[in-house]
């Protein structure tokens, strides 16, 4: 009886638009937060999650619907979780990214002064260079369905095609779908991996059992006919390897520097953000000759290499041997050699003590969701000019800016958003500190 009750559709008037792009209502005294629904609007909508204090929803019907929305370009919007904001336009996204990063640094950093920077933009359609799609065989659906998880359940949903990933791929999932049924193991493949690079795309196989001869010579036939690289990956990611000879390498470009990456490498999902992003951070650290910078969660040299062009030299520091090693190749393949990689773990605090910070006169971050804590903690921030935070994350950047001012007299200038990831709630964004 209270299974049946809690998935009664109920009519809701949204109030606001959460941090996450889910409509903001109230039913019985109760905060819902209703996916696909915004502001002003009056929707059908039917729970699916209840908890102590608030609830999660879906809209089923707009009933009354807000001046800001658009009809999706995906006819698989409503159900797909690959996007959540479809609905909104671009525009709107974008304020209310902002809107979110400022909250957020008010709140946590107490910044309220920081001058708002113009959004870097991007197309917004067939951006997306890298994903994971998940594969599942479902016979009643006529065999493999390959793409992204439904909104409310966990469910892979039924997509033909996909609108927000680059066309080579987007464009194709049903030849995949229609691939992956041919194989000898179909409900053995978990995942597809997709990355793509300038000139070339790749797709990595997950694989739990082996594939055989008729497999092989199948992928083989797709690989040619399509261009699309194949990998084959049947364990942890060391055993990642290419089909065949014929299989193309990746590798993408910023400013004449190339940069080749395997498809399981760490790389910005969208291309055209990620060269602006560069030229942004660039311009923000007021680079001289004489600059001595410190690149911190370095990756592959996505930043290192285009700042040691213009200063004196650069420390790269990374996680990842294996994204060390793959910037140490980068700067060997570009003649770059003012330029140093290092391997060290940055959210652990015997690591961070042992960077040297004499010399050092910018600071560049770009660390994971999880932000740069131990970073901010235990660094000697004091006699830099200039950081520039680059944040996948508002709210650890918003956390970490508090610390950033307290430790290093600087303050925060100027922030801005990024549009990484149109149609989703994600933000990504920049924060620049200096002295004021």
């Amino acid at each position: 009886m209270r299974r049946q009750k809690r998935r009664t559709p109920y009519v809701i008037n949204i109030e606001n638009l959460s941090h996450e792009g889910r409509g903001i209502g109230h039913l019985n005294g109760k905060t819902v937060f209703v996916s696909g629904a915004l502001p002003q609007e009056t929707v059908l909508a039917r729970t699916t999650k209840r908890r102590g204090s608030f609830e999660e929803a879906i809209a089923l019907e707009i009933e009354v619907a807000s001046a800001d929305r658009i009809e999706p370009k995906c006819p698989h919007a409503s159900v797909c979780g690959g996007c959540s904001l479809q609905h909104l336009s671009n525009a709107k996204q974008i304020e209310h990214k902002q809107t979110v990063l400022f909250e957020l640094l008010a709140h946590h950093a107490g910044v309220t002064s920081a001058i708002r920077l113009p959004p870097v933009y991007s197309p917004h359609w067939g951006y997306r260079r890298k994903a994971r799609l998940g594969v599942k065989v479902v016979p009643k659906k006529g065999g493999a369905l390959v793409g992204f998880r439904e909104k409310a359940a966990p469910y892979i949903a039924d997509i033909e095609s996909c609108v927000v990933l680059d066309p080579v791929i987007g464009e194709r999932l049903m030849d995949l779908r229609r691939l992956v049924d041919g194989l000898s193991i179909p409900d053995r493949i978990p995942q597809i991996e997709v990355a793509i690079g300038d000139c070339s795309a790749a797709l990595v196989f997950r694989h739990l059992l082996p594939f055989n001869d008729d497999d092989i010579a199948a992928l083989t036939r797709f690989q040619k006919s399509t261009g699309i690289g194949v990998y084959l990956q049947p364990g942890a990611e060391h055993t990642l390897h290419r089909l065949n000879n014929a299989t193309i390498p990746l590798s993408y470009e910023i400013d004449g520097l190339r940069f080749d990456f395997l498809p399981t490498d760490f790389t910005q999902v969208n291309g055209a953000i990620n060269r602006a992003m560069v030229n942004v951070v660039m311009k923000h650290l007021r680079l001289e000759e004489t600059d001595r910078i410190l690149d911190l969660f370095c990756g592959l040299g996505n930043f290192s290499l285009p700042l040691a062009q213009s200063t004196a030299s650069v420390i790269g520091i990374e996680g990842s041997e294996v994204m060390v090693r793959r910037a140490q190749e980068n700067a060997v393949r570009n003649n770059i050699g003012n330029v140093i990689f290092r391997q060290a773990d940055l959210s652990d605090n015997n690591s961070v003590d042992g960077i040297d910070m004499r010399g050092i006169t910018k600071l560049l971050l770009d660390p994971p969701r999880t932000g740069a804590d131990a970073i901010v903690k235990r660094l000697d921030l004091r006699g830099l000019d200039r950081i520039v935070y680059v944040s996948c994350n508002p709210v650890t950047l918003a956390r970490d800016a508090k610390g950033i001012r307290s430790k290093s007299g600087l303050e925060l200038i100027c922030a801005g958003v990024l549009d990484m990831f149109p149609h989703t709630s994600h933000v990504e964004s920049i924060a620049v500190f200096g002295k004021s």
